[in-house]
C-alpha cells in the first residue's frame, strides 16, 4: 500500500466515489469502513488500513469532492449528502451492519447515516470527531464566509495557504512527502474550487441536527482523541464520551488531530481492541 491507490468506482448522488478494499477478513470479524475528515481523504487511513486487512476485510473511499473522487462546479459536497452517498456505498458493498471508523467530519457524516437514514452498524469508532457545537477554526470560518474571494488567489498563494493550514493539523509535524500528498488533490483548477466548496457548505447546522440525539445511541462506541488537537480540543472528546451511553474515552498523548499521522501504532492497537 505505499501507493495509494483507490481503483474501483461508485456512481453515487454526489458524483462518482473511488473506493477500494483491503484482506478478506478472518471468521467472525466484522467489515471495517474508515471515513476520512476535511480537508482530507482516505490516504490518511494507508497504515491503520494495512494493519486491521490482517483481520478485518477493510473499505476506504474518496467522499465526493476530495481525493481522487468526483470534484465538479454545483457540485453538493455539504455533510448531509455525505451521509446520503454513504449509505449508498454501504448497500452497493452489501454490507448491513460493518464496524464504522470515523475521522474529523466523517464523524459527522457516519452520525447522520445512522441517526438520520437508518444505516446499522456493528460499532462505532469516532476519532477527532466533528460532532459538537461549536466547530469551525476562525480561519476556516472565514474561509466559508469568503470562498468565492479565496477561489480567485492566484495559484501559488493558494497552495501555501493549503499547505500550512494542513500542517496545523498535526501536533509533531507532517513528513514533507505526506504533506506534498495531502496538498496536491487541492491545487490543481478543479481542486482549488473544491477546496472553498467544501468549506462553504457545511455549517453547525448539520450537526445540530443530530447532536440531541447521541443518548440514543446503542452500539458499541469507542471516542479516540489526540491530546494536543489544536483543531478540536481534548475537552471536547470527554463531552461527547460523556453524552454517549457506555462510550469509552482514550485519549492519545504526542497528537494532534490527525491522530493517524502522529501515532498511527497507537491509533490501531486502540482500534484493534475496540473491534474484537
Amino acid at each position: 500500500m505505499t501507493q495509494w491507490l483507490l481503483d474501483r468506482e461508485f456512481h453515487s448522488s454526489s458524483g462518482t466515489v473511488r473506493w477500494a478494499s483491503f484482506g478478506t477478513g478472518a471468521a467472525g470479524a466484522p467489515p471495517v469502513v474508515l471515513l476520512h475528515g476535511t480537508p482530507f481523504s482516505s490516504y490518511v487511513w494507508r497504515r491503520i488500513a494495512r494493519d486491521l486487512a490482517a483481520r478485518h476485510q477493510v473499505f476506504v473511499w474518496d467522499m465526493p469532492g476530495y481525493g481522487a473522487s468526483a470534484m465538479h462546479a454545483g457540485q453538493d459536497v455539504s455533510l448531509a449528502a455525505q451521509a446520503v452517498v454513504f449509505g449508498e456505498l454501504l448497500a452497493h458493498w452489501e454490507l448491513p451492519a460493518p464496524a464504522v471508523v470515523a475521522h474529523d467530519f466523517g464523524g459527522c457524516v457516519a452520525l447522520r447515516a445512522h441517526l438520520l437514514h437508518g444505516a446499522r452498524y456493528d460499532r462505532l469508532a469516532l476519532v477527532d470527531p466533528v460532532a459538537l457545537a461549536p466547530w469551525g477554526s476562525p480561519a476556516y470560518r472565514l474561509l466559508g464566509a469568503h470562498s468565492e474571494v479565496f477561489a480567485q488567489l492566484p495559484p501559488a498563494l493558494h497552495r501555501a495557504l493549503v499547505r500550512e493550514y494542513l500542517a496545523s493539523a498535526s501536533h509533531p509535524g507532517l513528513p514533507p512527502a505526506v504533506l506534498d500528498r495531502l496538498v496536491e488533490p487541492w491545487c490543481t483548477a478543479q481542486g482549488q474550487a473544491a477546496f472553498y466548496r467544501q468549506i462553504a457548505q457545511n455549517d453547525q447546522r448539520m450537526t445540530d441536527e443530530v447532536q440531541g440525539r447521541y443518548g440514543e445511541l446503542t452500539l458499541p462506541t469507542l471516542v479516540c482523541w489526540g491530546a494536543q488537537d489544536s483543531w478540536i480540543p481534548a475537552a471536547k472528546g470527554h463531552e461527547l464520551a460523556a453524552a454517549v451511553p457506555g462510550a469509552r474515552l482514550r485519549l492519545i498523548e504526542g497528537a494532534g488531530h490527525l491522530v493517524q499521522e502522529d501515532a498511527p501504532d497507537r491509533l490501531t492497537a486502540e482500534l484493534s481492541d475496540f473491534l474484537r
